[in-house]
């Protein structure tokens, strides 16, 4: 006798984790080496980051003499939002802002050359960064959570999915506001495109008319016409 088929899982829990699966905040790492200078430029990661998201960065500074890196995060709002500033850091440091603006994060760094040490040198040198940047859901430490709230692995997981969920209904809604925004921006650049168009065609016509005057009385001093 054949064996009865397996129960499918519900569509509304299948639509959910395909929409956790699409909307969840990766986590951004990524390695490189900063080469020291007397002035040296910012290297910055970008990051979107909505409004009111929690952002945790770890970073792990290798070892470098004569070098001292700098970390600075910040948006890229039109306010220029500067979320913290920290000289000379090593070792592995965790920093943990929450945002203030819809936009981008940046996670800059400076590597400065020591004074004593020969700009000749620099181009040898470097120190390597091992950047981890958590943002929403996925910066929340849950387990300190459990541990907090005494919860189980099955309401832990359900506190993640909550998480989770609050994320996708605040994306949906950054962008239900941002298509309303791109049509307003439509809607405007229509109206100005037809009311130049307008002024086109007046200022053609009262050009046109102002020229049959012109050659008519031009044509009447010349005694062409009556």
């Amino acid at each position: 006798m054949a064996a009865a088929p397996k129960s499918l899982a519900p569509l509304p829990l299948l639509l959910l984790l395909s929409l956790i699966a699409f909307f969840a905040p990766p986590t951004h790492a990524i390695k490189f080496a900063l080469q020291p200078n007397r002035f040296p430029p910012n290297k910055c990661i970008w990051n979107t980051a909505h409004n009111g998201a929690l952002v945790i960065v770890t970073a792990n500074v290798g070892p470098g003499e004569g070098q001292r890196v700098d970390i600075e995060i910040v948006d890229s709002s039109a306010q220029k939002n500067v979320y913290l500033s920290k000289r000379d850091i090593k070792g592995e440091t965790r920093f943990a802002v929450t945002t203030h603006a819809e936009g981008e994060v940046g996670v800059c760094f400076k590597n400065f050359l020591h004074k004593d040490i020969s700009s000749e040198k620099a181009p040898k040198m470097s120190r390597i960064i091992d950047l981890d940047v958590d943002i929403g859901a996925e910066a929340v430490d849950y387990n300190a959570i459990a541990n907090q709230e005494s919860l189980s692995g099955l309401e832990t997981e359900m506190r993640k999915l909550e998480g989770l969920v609050k994320e996708i209904v605040d994306e949906m809604g950054y962008l239900k506001k941002r298509e309303e925004r791109f049509a307003d921006t439509n809607v405007s650049t229509q109206q100005r495109v037809q009311n130049f168009a307008w002024f086109t065609i007046v200022c053609l016509a009262s050009l046109g008319v102002w020229q049959i005057f012109h050659l008519r009385s031009y044509f009447r001093r010349k005694y062409l016409i009556d």
